[in-house]
């Protein structure tokens, strides 16, 4: 529905920040070792604010772009809370990954990432015409599982035993959801 704003719902709003303000948020996030083991399949990792906001201005625009960054703000007291990015865009197949965090821990179970996912999915289909958005969730993490099934991605596939934690292998597994298929669910929300 055109005049409608497409960068914020209820819950969430998504917007740009200044890379300072993206470091010193990921500086105290990444203490966090609950959030990184479910983000990253890495070994955790400390940055200071100064080496992320170096690496956050080392990134170059391209044309065209391949990623949409995105923070996400808790509404109304516009907290910023957590990042959501399309990445590695294939312009010519319309395909994409996404890759959502919430960095603020009073804020999950709570709708915050879900509401946050469905604006970037509108983004990506009704702004950016992609045909797919794919992500990777390790499976322990079920709660970002249900909060991806809500928004309508579908389990695609898994990698067996990818991921090593303390001493015991756990599955990636691989959710997508395709316009046509977000289409069909824009078209039995209410209203």
């Amino acid at each position: 529905m055109i005049g409608t704003n497409i960068f914020q719902d209820q819950k969430v709003r998504l917007c740009a920040d200044d890379p300072e303000t993206l470091a010193q948020a990921f500086s105290r996030w990444e203490r966090n070792d609950e959030l990184w083991l479910m983000l990253d399949s890495d070994p955790v990792v400390m940055w200071s604010a100064k080496k992320i906001k170096e690496w956050n201005e080392k990134g170059e625009i391209e044309n065209p772009p391949k990623e949409a960054f995105f923070t996400i703000h808790a509404l109304p007291e516009d907290k910023l809370i957590g990042f959501v990015s399309l990445n590695s865009i294939l312009w010519n197949q319309g395909d994409c990954w996404v890759a959502i965090g919430l960095g603020e821990r009073d804020y999950w179970g709570k709708g915050y990432g879900t509401e946050a996912m469905n604006l970037t999915l509108q983004y990506a289909f009704s702004e950016l015409n992609l045909r797919r958005v794919t992500l990777g969730v390790f499976e322990y993490n079920q709660r970002a599982v249900h909060s991806y099934e809500k928004a309508g991605f579908r389990l695609e596939g898994r990698m067996r035993g990818m991921l090593q934690r303390q001493g015991r292998r756990y599955d990636l597994l691989f959710m997508g959801i395709l316009q046509d298929e977000w289409k069909q669910l824009q078209s039995q929300a209410p209203a």
